[in-house]
């Protein structure tokens, strides 16, 4: 279990400045970047294009399925998308945090 002084102690004895000039830093910001930028420019075109759509055009008003229309199932699916994008981004993370471990042990072993 970590307690503040711990954690204090610990961060004490890592050089920042040198950590982030690491290749494996580099890397593990290049692979975040390259993941979450197109996620959210995905996340924001989905989501802004139902309003928009809503607004501006009768294209969703069209019957999808007996009395439902298109803007139903487009709403519905903005729920579907957001879990979706949760439970890719929460697998994504898990090999996130096993390069930051990488770096936390190169950097212990830099360090000694």
């Amino acid at each position: 279990m970590y307690t503040p002084e711990k954690v204090k102690l610990e961060n004490a004895s890592i050089n920042y400045t040198k950590l982030v000039q690491t290749s494996a830093f580099r890397q593990l910001l290049r692979q975040k970047r390259n993941f979450i930028l197109p996620c959210s420019l995905f996340f924001m075109a989905f989501y802004f294009t139902l309003p928009i759509l809503t607004a501006y055009t009768t294209v969703l008003n069209q019957p999808a399925f007996a009395s439902m229309t298109w803007a139903w199932i487009f709403a519905f699916a903005q729920f579907v998308m957001t879990w979706a994008l949760c439970i890719f981004y929460t697998r994504r993370a898990s090999k996130f945090d096993r390069l930051v471990e990488t770096i936390k042990k190169e950097a212990a072993l830099k360090e000694d």
